[in-house]
C-alpha cells in the first residue's frame, strides 16, 4: 500500500483563519496534515525570524479532526522551523502556506509572510507552494480555489520541482466556473508608491500610517497581473537565489583589484 504523503500546512494569517481552513480541508483528502501556524495574524513580516524573544508552541485541535496542529507565536519562518527541526519526525513530501487573504502577486512577494513561509521550506528541500486570493476580506470565500489547489499540489507531488524554485500562485476574486484556467507567468514589474498619513495622538506625540498605492508598471502580457486581471490563476515560479547572475559578467570589467 502506498505511503500517503506527508504535508506541512502554514500561513500568516494566523491559525484560525478562513484561508488555513480551508487549504488544511484540501490537504487532508490528499495526504497526512500537520499545520504549524501562527497564533495570531503575522502579514507581511517577510523573512523574519524570531531571534531576541522567547518562542511558544501550542497543541490545538481547533476542528477536532487532526492529531498534529500547533500554534507559534512567533513568525511564519518560524513556523516552518520548528515544524522541521522540532515536530516532524521525517522530512514532509510538500509544504503549503496560505490561503493568504490578499494578493502576493508581483513585488508583495518580496513583504509576504505567506510566500517566506513557502521559501523557508524550500530552503530545506520540501517542494513548496505558497496560495493567495485576492480577496482581503476575513470571509472571503474560498471554495472556488479548492479543486485549483488540489490539482497544482498533485502535479507538484508527481512531477518535482526544480531544486531551488517555489510556486506563487494567486487566485483572482472570482466564482469557479468564472475561472479560465492556470497559466504559468512571470512577476510583473510593479512597486507600491508610498506615503506615511501623519496624526496625532491625545498627548500631541507624533504617529504614522503606512499607505501607498499599487502601480504596475509592466505592459507584458505574460505576468502575473496581466493573468489576474484577465480571468486566469497566476502560477510563478520564484527562488531564493537572489544572485543577478546578468550582471556577474559586467562587475568582472570593473577595475577592483587594480
Amino acid at each position: 500500500m502506498k505511503k500517503k504523503p506527508l504535508i506541512l500546512v502554514t500561513n500568516d494569517d494566523g491559525i484560525s483563519a478562513p484561508g488555513i481552513r480551508t487549504l488544511i480541508s484540501v490537504m487532508k483528502e490528499i495526504g497526512e496534515v500537520v499545520v504549524v501556524a501562527p497564533d495570531s495574524p503575522q502579514s507581511a513580516t517577510g523573512h523574519a525570524i524570531t531571534i531576541n524573544n522567547t518562542l511558544y508552541l501550542n497543541k490545538v485541535n481547533i476542528d477536532g479532526e487532526l492529531e498534529q496542529e500547533y500554534s507559534c507565536s512567533g513568525t511564519p519562518v518560524d513556523c516552518v522551523k520548528f515544524a522541521v527541526n522540532e515536530i516532524l519526525k521525517r522530512k514532509p513530501d510538500l509544504c503549503v502556506s496560505g490561503i493568504n487573504h490578499g494578493s502576493n502577486s508581483s513585488i508583495n512577494v518580496i513583504y509576504s509572510g505567506t510566500m517566506s513561509a513557502a521559501v523557508e521550506a524550500g530552503i530545506e528541500g520540501i517542494p513548496a507552494i505558497g496560495f493567495s486570493l485576492l480577496d482581503y476580506d476575513w470571509n472571503a470565500d474560498f471554495e472556488p480555489t479548492r479543486n485549483f489547489i488540489q490539482k497544482i499540489a498533485l502535479e507538484v507531488l508527481e512531477q518535482g520541482l526544480p531544486e531551488g524554485v517555489i510556486l506563487n500562485v494567486n487566485f483572482p476574486k472570482l466564482k469557479a466556473n468564472d475561472i479560465k484556467g492556470i497559466k504559468v507567468c512571470r512577476q510583473a514589474k510593479a512597486m507600491w508608491v508610498e506615503k506615511f498619513d501623519k496624526r496625532k495622538t491625545p498627548h500631541n506625540r507624533d504617529y504614522y500610517w503606512l499607505t501607498g498605492e499599487f502601480v504596475n508598471l509592466d505592459k507584458g502580457e505574460d505576468t502575473d497581473e496581466w493573468a489576474l486581471k484577465n480571468g486566469y490563476i497566476s502560477l510563478v515560479p520564484v527562488q531564493f537565489d537572489l544572485t543577478a547572475h546578468h550582471a556577474i559578467q559586467n562587475l568582472n570589467t570593473w577595475k577592483l583589484n587594480e
